[in-house]
């Protein structure tokens, strides 16, 4: 922590420029061993929060010409000074330059060490720093609003309200705890109940906001499935708007995963092709089979396409009782060939989309049925509801809520006060884990080992 970190915070490569970053209480003495700005003025003179123009030296040998940015903490990312070398962008000119502040007294930068000093310092709290590493690696608009809002504090002021609503419970079951002889009832007053009350609504709609923020974060998995030439990869095609799924009319031609991400009204959607679902005896085919049978599993929505030209057969009707009800669209293909197919035998399908993905008919609608089932018209805009897309934060939220609820079993049973204080802790604690104000440093190591070394 008391090092002077430094790192390239640009990708690697050939572009218009290069950043190398310093963060620690010796980044500005180091640059006044290698910069000399044209304007002549020592280092240390420079104004904070300015960008000045010159030149690295390595003693007498120049190195680049160059921006520098000086920011003094502890008003900047890492609360501590920062030095920001913006030099040319060439793979070996950011080396040298790195090179150059490695050999005057910095060291390199762990993975994700610059935030995890932000989280350290008190800059930004756990879910803050996780937040950053989601804006980077956002693939749409609202993954990128989600992100944000989480990075504004948004989460954070939300735990904060819930986590005073229960300090001020444990305030009355302390007194009682501590004072017995000051005659305060031991059954909790209405409004701290009510307190206790908002507390589980609160975290349970946060829980529930779940798997949605998954989805709009990483994306919704989407297995196209259906038996051999019911015009699986045509779909495909469709969707992508360009030929990537080979399509013949020979059955068995697809015989591996194919998958594409495409951008659905600013949700990330995983589209998987995957080979048709019959008996062979074809080694290779058997593999994509299987393959197809465990995506169905796996995918977070499955897409059940079936053909307009030919009646339902026991095939269709093994991949039927494979999917889960809860989780399908059904896609009548080939609609622009003459057929009136009965599918009244596969229950499980609540609604039934006509389309020709070779004419391309229908594939709005599908697509805005697809959009619907994963907003599930609850969650329009990230800005008006809070949602959680983080794993880490779902399981905390759980056990929050499991607390609050031992506490009513506690008072319904009239059991001791001693017990609620101790559901309380638990609460509370599970809040703070959300955070990061309970953490451990296995738990920051796996956080921030997703980021890169120059954030």
């Amino acid at each position: 922590m008391f090092d002077t970190i430094a790192a390239i915070s640009t990708p690697r490569g050939e572009g218009g420029i290069g950043i190398v970053r310093m963060s620690g209480k010796d980044a500005i003495c180091i640059l006044t061993k290698i910069f000399k700005p044209v304007s002549k003025k020592e280092v240390k003179d420079l104004r904070n929060f300015s960008i000045n123009y010159g030149h690295l030296y390595d003693k007498e040998i120049l190195i680049d010409e160059v921006l520098v940015s000086i920011m003094k903490g502890p008003n900047t990312y890492t609360k501590e000074d920062i030095v920001e070398i913006n030099c040319h962008g060439g793979y070996l000119i950011t080396e040298k330059v790195l090179e150059l502040v490695l050999k005057s007294g910095a060291r390199i930068a762990e993975i994700g060490e610059f935030t995890r000093r932000a989280f350290l310092n008190g800059r930004l709290d756990l879910t803050q720093a996780e937040a950053v590493i989601d804006l980077i690696h956002g693939k749409t608009d609202k993954s990128i609003s989600l992100s944000l809002d989480q990075l504004r504090g948004d989460l954070k002021e939300q735990i904060n309200i819930l986590k005073k609503l229960l300090l001020d419970v444990s305030a009355h079951v302390n007194v009682v705890l501590d004072y017995p002889e000051e005659g305060i009832d031991d059954p909790l007053p209405d409004d701290l109940v009510d307190n206790l009350h908002h507390v589980i609504n609160t975290t349970d709609t946060l829980i529930k906001s779940y798997n949605k923020g998954k989805m709009i974060k990483e994306g919704v998995k989407t297995a196209i499935v259906g038996k051999p030439n019911v015009g699986k990869s045509s779909l495909l095609n469709s969707i992508l708007k360009e030929e990537r799924a080979i399509v013949t009319n020979v059955a068995g031609t697809t015989r591996d995963i194919i998958e594409e991400v495409i951008n659905l009204k600013g949700i990330p959607l995983v589209l998987v092709d995957t080979a048709g679902i019959r008996a062979t005896d074809d080694v290779v085919e058997t593999i994509g089979v299987e393959k197809s049978k465990d995506m169905i599993d796996k995918a977070d929505l499955v897409l059940f396409v079936v053909d307009n030209s030919r009646e339902i057969d026991e095939e269709d009707l093994k991949i039927h009782e494979r999917i889960n009800s809860g989780k399908v669209i059904g896609l009548i293909n080939k609609t622009d060939v003459n057929g009136n197919l009965d599918t009244s035998s596969l229950t499980k399908i609540k609604k039934w989309i006509k389309i020709s993905a070779l004419e391309k008919i229908g594939i709005d609608e599908m697509e805005d049925e697809i959009y619907n089932y994963v907003i599930s018209g609850q969650v329009e805009d990230s800005s008006e509801k809070l949602v959680i897309t983080n794993v880490r934060h779902k399981s905390a939220l759980e056990k929050t809520k499991q607390a609050i609820e031992n506490i009513f079993e506690t008072i319904n049973m009239g059991l001791p006060m001693d017990l609620i204080a101790v559901d309380l802790k638990e609460a509370l604690d599970s809040l703070s884990e959300v955070t990061g104000e309970i953490s451990n440093e296995d738990l920051l190591d796996h956080i921030f080992s997703n980021f890169c070394v120059g954030k």
